[in-house]
């Protein structure tokens, strides 16, 4: 994809979330746009970077260390997100690296980010990630846990600030969305993490305050 074409596909993403935050009853205060740049080489970044787009989310840890300490060189206000499954024996590098973490969903790993946010001296904001369609080979954290883990992040005293959520594919997303917003709610938590490039514009609807939008920039991934 040319650089052209990246930068058209994010002024019209862009502008797609503003007229769904226009046409959505109760819209979030704002909705930041996440572009995922899983396996997207750095060449591709610049465009959208140059463009002046700031948050990024990558799905794992390795392959943003690849790029992302030299694009930063670059631009330094850069926000980036870790959007996928976090091991526990990653999570001093995601610290070290990530402003956000959208992945928590386990007490274990709620006990190794503390200590070593304590280490690092960094504390990224943190989301938990629910597992709303109950999907046995997914991350996230079942609904009915919800409690019980959100509870042990703040007696952690974690910066624990939204929730995040992928519906499960090929089911209607709204229904899952409007979980994850009542859940919030509940939970006194100000961030939504949801809708992606198929289905943000519905996600904006329920509140959504990040949208993670990739191929519809990026252009579809190539699968290695």
């Amino acid at each position: 994809m040319t650089p052209e074409q990246i930068n058209e596909n994010l002024s019209a993403i862009v502008a797609r979330i503003e007229v769904a935050r226009k046409a959505a009853v109760k819209p979030a205060s704002s909705t930041t746009l996440v572009a995922v740049t899983k396996t997207i080489v750095a060449q591709d970044i610049h465009p959208a970077l140059i463009a002046g787009q700031r948050v990024f989310g990558e799905n794992r840890v390795q392959e943003a260390q690849a790029k992302w300490p030299a694009l930063r060189e670059e631009y330094a206000d850069v926000e980036l997100h870790l959007i996928g499954p976090l091991q526990t024996n990653k999570a001093r590098e995601a610290v070290a690296l990530f402003d956000a973490i959208q992945t928590l969903d386990r007490p274990k790993l709620a006990d190794v980010l503390r200590a070593e946010m304590d280490r690092a001296g960094r504390t990224p904001f943190l989301f938990v990630q629910i597992n709303t369609g109950e999907e046995s080979q997914k991350a996230g954290v079942p609904p009915r846990d919800a409690a019980e883990l959100i509870a042990h992040a703040r007696k952690l005293g974690l910066p624990l600030k939204g929730l995040m959520c992928i519906p499960p594919v090929g089911e209607n997303p709204a229904p899952h969305f409007a979980l994850l917003s009542k859940l919030a709610g509940e939970y006194e938590l100000p961030l939504l993490s949801m809708g992606m490039s198929g289905d943000f514009e519905i996600a904006i609807r329920f509140g959504a305050t990040h949208v993670r939008v990739g191929s519809a920039i990026f252009g579809e991934r190539v699968k290695p």
